[in-house]
């Protein structure tokens, strides 16, 4: 028996005498992906197989009801910097949604400029509008200057008030 490349590491190793078919070498990170691969092929190509795996953490589940919620009643940090996360990853998600949607056909033509500001901006491919509060106030119109009034519609006095 020959040395032989593993597949993963690309290291040599000697196979073993017991497994002369052996294809990676024995560190625990290749096994690791060895075993992942395996599990992923065996779902692919074993559907009774793949409907285990599906209803064992269901079963687990059934027979485990309170473990999420006690574990978050005695890990309040890590329930908090879950929730942390959960809102970065809810905005990364936002924002790549964003980043290459230009499909705001039904909005109006605005004249204003818009600057955008801010650390989530690198995660936009095209520049393209983040998510932020935007007030779209309509311009009040202009205030004419109050027309004279005509004789008629003054009051009387107004007149004398004015001159006097």
């Amino acid at each position: 028996m020959g040395e032989r490349r593993c597949r993963f590491c690309e290291h040599s190793f000697l196979p073993s005498k017991y497994q002369p078919g052996q294809l990676v070498c024995g560190s625990a990170d290749c096994q690791r992906r060895r075993r992942a691969e395996y599990h992923r092929e065996k779902i692919a190509a074993d559907p009774e197989y793949c409907q285990v795996c599906r209803d064992s953490p269901q079963k687990w589940r059934a027979r485990h009801p309170d473990y999420w919620r006690r574990y978050r009643e005695q890990h309040p940090t890590t329930v908090q910097r879950n929730r942390e996360q959960q809102r970065l990853r809810d905005q990364k998600r936002r924002l790549r949604d964003l980043a290459n949607n230009n499909s705001a056909l039904d909005l109006k033509h605005s004249a204003a400029g818009v600057w955008l500001l801010g650390p989530s901006l690198q995660n936009l491919a095209n520049n393209n509008p983040a998510p932020a509060q935007v007030w779209i106030l309509e311009a009040l119109p202009l205030r004419k200057p109050p027309v004279s009034q005509s004789c008629k519609q003054q009051p009387p006095g107004a007149q004398a008030a004015l001159t006097g």
